[in-house]
């Protein structure tokens, strides 16, 4: 068998070089490039990231043939990655520039509809959803190899426009490291891979919540609890024990048990004063009052 077919051998630092000026030309042509950046030795590192990576190692199609791809992706080779419903677009840069397709069935209905039921006590939030914030029961289903909402090998097709005749060469390797790296800061888009709404959890977390009927016996807050709740004194509408019956007010009374108003004698001026006393002790004499005589 002949190898001439296949180019020579291109350092890694070329290829380095080869990748930044073809993304540079990438950006000018097509107005936008999405690199693949991978900081650190880690390819991903959130819940959704490191599911993706785990997955498709945890298969033995692809674990043999994945690691040849993780040292692209690190050295920022994979120049364009797009992620869209049931497909991902990749530039990869080797020996020269190659075009990965790499298709994803969409979810099965029916596993999602099961999904869902199954996590809708426990999803409420879609930011608890994206950071993978949720009860490790739920974790677990959701990376099942089987039943989880990973794809399967028989779910996604291969394709690179290299000459290597395996399906997995190390480009479309680089490609699926590239996918669990995008999912590290953009995790929704792996229910666009997956040609599922998200928000499906939540809204049938608010309908269970909505026809769960209301308590009418359960404890509320209570004058003490909204004092303290908002440091004011809150007085009491009745002051009467909870078994005591209500007291009628003066305006529901009957007439007959109202009592009569009775008019009290009005003090006169004279009477109000007080004597006047002196330092003796004794009382003084009040000076006559004077009269101005009316003019004539």
């Amino acid at each position: 068998m002949s190898w001439s077919r296949f180019p020579r051998y291109v350092p890694v630092a070329e290829r380095v070089r080869k990748a930044k000026a073809a993304a540079a030309q990438v950006g000018k042509k097509e107005d936008r490039r999405e690199p693949v950046v991978v900081e650190g030795t880690k390819i991903a590192t959130t819940f959704w990231g490191k599911g993706w990576c785990k997955h498709l190692e945890s298969f033995s199609d692809y674990s043999n043939r994945l690691p040849r791809g993780r040292s692209y992706a690190r050295n920022g080779l994979v120049i364009d990655l797009r992620i869209t419903q049931g497909l991902v677009e990749a530039l990869v840069q080797g020996s020269s520039l190659y075009r990965v397709k790499v298709s994803i069935a969409p979810l099965p209905s029916q596993r999602w509809a099961s999904f869902v039921q199954s996590s809708t006590d426990k999803v409420t939030q879609v930011i608890d959803l994206l950071q993978g914030q949720l009860p490790p029961s739920l974790l677990q289903s959701v990376t099942n190899p089987e039943s989880g909402l990973f794809p399967r090998p028989a779910e996604i097709k291969l394709s690179c426009s290299c000459p290597d005749w395996a399906d997995m060469c190390k480009h479309v390797a680089a490609t699926l490291y590239g996918v669990g790296a995008r999912l590290d800061t953009r995790p929704e888009l792996f229910f666009t891979l997956r040609g599922v709404d998200m928000n499906d959890l939540v809204a049938a977390a608010g309908k269970t919540a909505a026809e769960v009927p209301v308590d009418a016996s359960a404890p509320g807050l209570g004058h003490e609890d909204l004092s303290a709740l908002f440091g004011v004194e809150i007085e009491s509408g009745s002051s009467a024990t909870p078994d005591a019956p209500a007291v009628p007010t003066t305006a529901q009374a009957p007439a007959a048990a109202r009592p009569r108003k009775t008019m009290r004698t009005p003090k006169t001026k004279a009477a109000t004063k007080k004597p006047v006393r002196t330092r003796g002790g004794k009382p003084a004499k009040r000076p006559a009052t004077r009269t101005r005589p009316k003019p004539g």
